[in-house]
């Protein structure tokens, strides 16, 4: 039984349909696949968490292969497929409604020797107003970004 954080049998099944299968090799050799269903938990809890992927929990599949098998999807197209599928999920059960929502992709690269500028008053992590520093994540491959 899958945990509550992970993906349940009715959305792996809307979602293992879109996933790339890959040709096995002709001569048999090479390692053998890690469960996709497997994979794309561990990407969705990294997505998730905002965790690093060497954080990976052990229950996975190894971080490198998740990784791997992210970039992969995301260049094939297939990831975004994921997602619209289970946004669709979450539609129809009425966990989402999509009457207002917006997508902030904002991406601000830092100057070499950024970290050794000093802030100048009312520019600190305090000025949007929630009192605690907007997290953005744009180390995820192939322009990818999410915020949180």
């Amino acid at each position: 039984m899958p945990r509550r954080e992970e993906l349940n049998d009715e959305q792996w099944k809307a979602i293992e349909p879109l996933l790339l299968k890959p040709q096995r090799r002709t001569d048999g050799r090479g390692r053998p696949r890690k469960d996709d269903r497997q994979v794309l938990n561990g990407i969705l809890w990294i997505l998730r968490s905002g965790a690093a992927w060497q954080d990976l929990p052990e229950r996975f599949a190894s971080y490198q292969t998740c990784h791997r098998r992210f970039q992969y999807w995301v260049d094939a197209g297939v990831f975004r497929h994921i997602l619209e599928a289970l946004a669709e999920d979450l539609r129809k059960r009425g966990k989402l409604d999509l009457a207002q929502c917006f997508i902030d992709g904002t991406f601000v690269g830092a100057k070499k020797g950024a970290a050794q500028w000093e802030r100048q008053a009312g520019q600190g992590y305090e000025a949007h107003g929630s009192g605690r520093r907007r997290w953005y994540s744009c180390r995820h491959p192939r322009n990818v970004c999410f915020a949180a």
